[in-house]
């Protein structure tokens, strides 16, 4: 079985990167330590203004704070750490270490987000008592510190914090002035058990010329050896220490990580097929966070190929959208395939990180055999993101075996989002099956509407990469059209942003060309598929008869199917502007109105039933060939 992977057009990446992007920001987090001198400068002045200033700059998710008043005579009063938090925006607590100068004087977190608990643990200080300060955050746990001036005390105090590590039952990161330098006793016994996230080459002090490193921010990784630890549950994009000079005699040391996910929480949706044309298939899903995508596929669950998107030689990774074609299949063969994705949590130049990887359960599909003529196919129009409607026409249909299943336009109105557009897709796609039974969603004039309609792109694969084409399902050839909008380009709503004209003068090279190819000319069946009718569209702006009538009055269809107008309707050949072969439309998105077809090929009977949300039959009707009508 020879594997090739198709290439997609670079413009559909780059929303696939932003998404990727918006994934990120959600799951990384900045982390701050900061000795701050009780806001007092290198200059002599007090500014707390200056100090909120310095971390509303770096815009961190937690602040290590160390060195605080909290309404002394020293400070006038003041609660230095809310002071800080009113000007920083941030949530604060506070921990006091010692009562000092008519108050207190300790340590303190700022947060964006408001903490779930705090507590002290008492640490050894013989100039003064330290503590550790615990504060617990929905995903991780911070320790915020202040060691001794003493080196047996600093000591002792690893031995308290590692303890205290050990009970918390979420990342757990300690950040603070350790009052002592990376090639020390201290530190060497500190890092048996945590893995430090900042690099000691990057000095912390004094903030005017730093000349040593006494400020950390590192993770407990509840082992032995560390530094050596891996299996830590994020990875570190990014560490440094910010070039601030004078509003403390240290500098802050930020370190910014992005936490990875569970295994289960890497798939968005479940796989589903499309484009099943030209003896190739196209499977696509979606994932929550950017990931490495590949399939493996073949004709059992054992022997099985690897497939990825490939783009000028590079495998396409670090995205959320996932479209990978299978091509050179064998018509009639069975095969199996599973989606797998693995998280990348670093995409460098020389160096990448991962996570987990997701793996689905192995899914089947079959193309057509050669001379197959039988299938069945369900088509569903105009459900508007009504899910309700669309599970009363499912039930109605849910005791036929179907090969395929056409969406017919305005199912995804309106997009404003991918967010909004994959919660429909994916029901629509994960209660059709679609992971066997491959999907063609057509685009109605509602889904050319709103600010990601044209992100569907992302979503869909357009046989031959546009919105309309032509594909075979034995010899039965499928024609599928494109009218655009329902007005005029002119149309003030429209702001000028439109150019149907073009697209549809586009179709009628792409028509005259189709029903003179080979493809046309073999199939013994023929069916034009479209959202707005050709022909029925009442009065109605209806700009596909006067540049498509000429041509499709020489195409032999057995029927015309669409949507739109939200009324079903019947119209056999010659009864409606001269159509040149009955033409359909199915019903509106309200369950009284709502229709689904079901479109059937036995033998040399081609057949329509149409049925409505209370399972009545509102047609059952055998399409006769043109010369028949």
């Amino acid at each position: 079985m020879k594997k090739r992977i198709i290439f997609l057009l670079l413009s559909l990446l780059i929303s696939h990167f932003s998404r990727a992007n918006d994934v990120v920001a959600k799951n990384t987090v900045s982390v701050m330590s900061y000795n701050i001198r009780n806001a007092k400068g290198l200059d002599g002045i007090t500014d707390y203004q200056r100090l909120a200033d310095v971390i509303r700059r770096e815009a961190p998710d937690v602040v290590a704070v160390q060195e605080l008043d909290s309404v002394t005579g020293r400070s006038k009063g003041a609660d230095v750490l809310r002071e800080i938090a009113g000007r920083a925006l941030m949530y604060s607590v506070y921990g006091a270490s010692i009562p000092y100068d008519g108050g207190k004087y300790g340590l303190g977190v700022l947060s964006k987000e408001r903490p779930l608990n705090c507590y002290s643990a008492v640490l050894p200080g013989r100039e003064e008592q330290r503590q550790l300060f615990v504060v617990e955050f929905e995903r991780y746990v911070i320790g915020c510190t202040h060691l001794s001036l003493t080196e047996e005390d600093r000591i002792s105090s690893v031995d308290i914090i590692k303890e205290e590590a050990a009970k918390a039952k979420k990342p757990f990161f300690l950040a603070g002035d350790l009052n002592a330098t990376p090639e020390s006793g201290v530190m060497n016994r500190l890092q048996k058990d945590f893995l430090l996230l900042n690099n000691i080459k990057n000095f912390t002090i004094p903030a005017d010329k730093p000349a040593h490193c006494i400020d950390y921010i590192a993770y407990y990784t509840g082992k032995k050896g560390g530094a050596e630890e891996k299996e830590k549950p994020f990875t570190v994009l990014s560490n440094r220490v910010v070039e601030e000079p004078v509003a403390s005699d240290h500098r802050p040391v930020i370190v910014n990580i992005r936490f990875k996910v569970k295994q289960s929480e890497i798939f968005r949706t479940l796989p589903y097929l499309q484009n099943p044309a030209d003896d190739g298939i196209t499977i696509m899903w979606q994932t929550h966070v950017p990931v490495y995508s590949w399939v493996e596929y073949g004709t059992d669950t054992v022997h099985v190929e690897k497939a990825h998107l490939l783009w000028d030689g590079q495998v396409i990774c670090n995205n959320t959208n996932h479209k990978i074609r299978l091509t050179d299949l064998q018509a009639g063969q069975r095969y199996y395939y599973r989606v797998c994705s693995r998280e990348m949590t670093l995409y460098q130049a020389y160096y990448k990180e991962f996570g987990a990887t997701a793996v689905s359960r192995f899914y089947s599909f079959a193309l057509p055999a050669p001379g197959q003529t039988d299938f069945t196919a369900l088509l569903f129009n105009d459900l508007h993101k009504r899910q309700a409607t669309y599970d009363a026409l499912l039930k109605q249909v849910k005791d036929v075996p179907y090969d395929f299943a056409v969406f017919n336009g305005d199912c995804i109105d309106d997009p404003a989002s991918e967010d909004q557009a994959l919660e429909h897709l994916s029901l629509y796609c994960e209660k059709i099956n679609a992971s066997e039974k491959p999907v063609f969603f057509l685009r109605g004039n509602h889904e050319i509407r709103n600010a990601y309609s044209i992100g569907l792109r992302d979503l869909f694969d357009y046989v031959g990469n546009k919105t309309y084409g032509a594909f075979n399902w034995g010899d039965t050839r499928f024609v599928m059209f494109d009218c655009g909008e329902d007005k005029p380009d002119t149309t003030q709503v429209y702001y000028g942003l439109n150019d149907f004209e073009q697209l549809r003068l586009d179709q009628r090279e792409f028509l005259k060309k189709e029903i003179v190819g080979k493809a046309f000319q073999e199939a013994s069946k023929h069916v034009l598929i479209g959202h707005v009718p050709i022909y029925g569209n009442s009065d109605r702006y209806s700009p596909g008869v006067e540049l498509w009538a000429d041509v499709l009055a020489k195409a032999p269809f057995n029927i015309s199917i669409s949507g739109h107008i939200h009324q079903y309707s019947y119209h056999p050949k010659g009864t409606v502007k001269n159509n040149p072969f009955p033409e359909i439309t199915g019903g509106a998105p309200q369950l009284e109105k709502a229709t689904v077809m079901v479109l059937r090929r036995k033998g040399a009977v081609l057949t329509l039933t149409v049925l409505n949300a209370r399972g009545e039959t509102i047609l059952e009707k055998e399409l006769q060939d043109p010369c028949e009508n």
